[in-house]
């Protein structure tokens, strides 16, 4: 079984990932996403534990399914 941490550090890596390769910044994404840009940053460090809510909205910003998000590479 995976640590509470460990699912937050993937599920950030992903967002990082993902936000990297469509060329936004943490602001550009915070913006797109209604959100506050610290907390893309608390996020992307899995200092935050994000809601459902806030998981969706991020999801919509980048234009991607929910799904994407928790597609990890199990290498990682």
């Amino acid at each position: 079984m995976k640590s509470k941490k460990e699912i937050l550090i993937k599920f950030g890596e992903k967002v990082r990932d993902i936000r990297k390769m469509k060329g936004l910044s943490q602001e550009q994404l915070a913006f797109k996403a209604d959100l506050h840009r610290t907390y893309i940053g608390m996020i992307e460090r899995a200092e935050k534990n994000i809601t459902l809510v806030n998981i969706e909205k991020i999801a919509n910003a980048l234009t991607i399914s929910i799904n994407d998000l928790f597609n990890y590479d199990k290498k990682k």
